[in-house]
């Protein structure tokens, strides 16, 4: 069981994705993410395997939820420095974003 203060470490944030690139090297399909999290924590790069549900085009200026204090994660020739939040559906992974348009690094609560 995971306490409420391991929840609490973790520090989520939304962000609204700026650049998408097809991540080649990946050994499951997957998208190179830049999601920009405001001035605070400023714009961060994820991999993304969410090809299945989202066409590149369709995900510049969507915003996103993601842990923005993991340590970076080298993926292929790519340094992964936040974890995107998406649900593990039956079509593919759906991205996590708030009801509601909110500003870029406001923190999940």
């Amino acid at each position: 069981m995971a306490a409420f203060e391991d929840f609490m470490k973790l520090d989520i944030r939304v962000g609204e994705i700026t650049k998408v690139e097809d991540f080649r090297n990946a050994r499951k399909p997957a998208y190179k993410l830049w999601v920009d999290f405001g001035e605070e924590i400023g714009i961060k790069k994820s991999s993304a395997q969410i090809t299945e549900c989202y066409d590149m085009d369709e995900l510049v200026g969507k915003q996103v939820l993601g842990v923005v204090n993991f340590p970076p994660r080298q993926i292929a020739d790519f340094m992964s420095e936040v974890l995107i939040l998406g649900v593990y559906s039956s079509q593919g992974v759906i991205l996590i974003k708030p009801e509601r348009s909110v500003k870029k690094g406001d923190k999940l609560g």
